[in-house]
């Protein structure tokens, strides 16, 4: 257009500008859209689905409106043979989404929250999917706890075994009440087990009286969002995501998804979740100031178990049995069970202190958690026992025991075989070297050499120690002197 109003032809303008002469008209005219005309009220063709649309679809539709496009065409090929091809699947789609945007029900809505300072932390657990975590060279089913303050963005994550269970919650939650040093006003989940019965809609009388106690400990008002409604609990469902892909990224980098135990990977975890939070430290601090105080001390963290220990030294405590000292046989026992680990205690006298063991397999609730050292002295005296003992494979202490079994049974009979291993196990116990004793049966059984005697004599107790007779005696006037007084012998 400058160079048209300084005078320039129109096709030199239209050169110099980059466009034909025909362009250049209809822009110096203001034709800009030569083609435009009113938009097209009629169709170009026949509605293909003009017979069936209001008298079938339609009425199903309004009937169900989740019924998907797939759903009905199915319909209409199982009905109408041979007279819907595929290729009308794509148009009954968009006349299905046109009639849900301008005549389908209302959608759900959702209403972005302003979260004070102080005024909800949010609890949930969730699972890490894109990797196998192994510990020790196992895999390691587990999940993760995830607890956030909503408006800081504060975060605490824990390793959890045993699944979505209250003292697992009652931990991961004062865990991290403790390490930010306060309590919020409300602490929302979703309809965890562990919390409420589910039997109830209203969630002030649904709670189950551990998770209400633990909320009235710290000054909390419990609440959770509704069942199929995640958003919800959005402030931590989303945050899940950003956390898990930060964690895979560091393992990436750490090369290796094998740890040497659990409280090495919640180290990871730990400093995983320690970069996240120093994103949000300011907000932090300010939240921080507007958390109630924390109580004088912690709400109790286990339940307590009444057990009798039964005959064969064992105890059974949520589908788990558990070896305990044979002493203890006829005892009755108050276990306190805690997340992590088990007390026994024998009226007010702690007896007894467990590992905590879960069934690992999906499809099984019960397992065992077998010592041999509770119950070596009896075995010791009838080692043809551990033939054919129902847990004899929890009775060896790790893999590199177990081998050595098949390899005893192939170079000795069964009784000796089970004196050797029994004798092992026994020495085991009472000399604490485990690790060595299971490294010389696997030598002796490679040459072909094993022996109980040269097993006791390799590792019988040490001689008990000797008097030195060879000292120097004292000399004996001085006994005379202390007697002596005034010129006599004391009587």
């Amino acid at each position: 257009m400058n160079l048209r109003l300084q005078g320039a032809r129109q096709d030199t303008a239209a050169a110099r500008a980059g466009f034909c002469v025909h362009t250049a008209y209809r822009i110096e005219h203001q034709i800009h859209q030569p083609h435009s005309s009113m938009p097209r009220t009629y169709r170009t063709r026949p509605d293909p689905l003009a017979t069936i649309w209001h008298a079938e679809l339609l009425p199903l539709l309004q009937q169900n409106p989740t019924l998907r496009p797939i759903t009905l065409w199915e319909y209409l090929q199982q009905k109408y043979p041979d007279q819907y091809p595929q290729s009308l699947l794509r148009t009954l789609q968009r006349r299905i989404q046109q009639w849900l945007a301008l005549e389908g029900p209302p959608k759900p809505v959702i209403f972005r929250q302003t979260h004070p300072p102080g005024r909800m932390g949010l609890s949930d657990f969730t699972e890490l999917k894109q990797v196998t975590i192994t510990v020790a060279g196992q895999p390691f089913p587990h999940l993760l706890y995830h607890f956030r303050l909503a408006h800081s963005g504060w975060s605490y994550v824990q390793v959890m075994q045993g699944g979505e269970s209250f003292l697992a919650l009652a931990q991961g939650l004062q865990n991290a009440l403790w390490l930010i040093g306060g309590a919020p006003q409300e602490h929302r989940t979703d309809s965890l087990s562990a919390a409420y019965r589910n039997l109830h809609p209203d969630a002030r009388t649904d709670l189950t009286a551990s998770y209400r106690a633990l909320c009235q400990h710290y000054g909390m008002v419990p609440s959770r969002n509704n069942r199929g409604q995640s958003h919800e609990n959005g402030s931590v469902e989303s945050p899940h995501g950003h956390f898990k892909r930060r964690l895979a990224q560091a393992l990436l980098l750490r090369g290796s998804y094998d740890f040497v135990s659990i409280a090495a990977y919640q180290q990871l975890v730990d400093e995983v979740i320690a970069s996240l939070n120093r994103l949000h430290q300011g907000p932090v601090e300010l939240e921080r100031a507007h958390l109630q105080p924390l109580p004088v001390g912690r709400y109790s963290e286990y339940q307590v178990i009444w057990t009798t220990v039964s005959s064969t030294s064992t105890i059974d405590i949520r589908c788990i049995l558990y070896t305990v000292p044979s002493r203890l046989i006829g005892q009755r026992l108050r276990i306190h069970l805690y997340q992590e680990h088990l007390d026994g205690f024998l009226g007010i006298h702690l007896a007894v202190t467990l590992r905590r063991v879960w069934s690992t397999d999906p499809h099984k609730r019960r397992a065992r958690c077998v010592d041999y050292r509770h119950v070596i002295d009896s075995l010791y005296r009838k080692p043809r026992a551990f033939a054919h003992c129902q847990y004899r494979e929890e009775l060896l202490p790790n893999p590199h025991w177990r081998q050595l079994w098949p390899q005893m049974l192939e170079q000795f009979d069964l009784d000796v075989a089970c004196k050797l291993m029994v004798s092992a196990l026994y020495l085991a116990a009472k000399r604490d070297q485990e690790h060595a004793l299971a490294q010389y049966l696997a030598e002796q059984l490679a040459l072909g050499q094993l022996s109980l005697s040269k097993l006791m004599g390799q590792f019988e107790a040490p001689p008990s120690a000797q008097l030195d007779n060879n000292f120097d005696q004292h000399p004996l006037t001085g006994y005379d002197q202390l007697l002596w007084e005034g010129g006599k012998y004391l009587a």
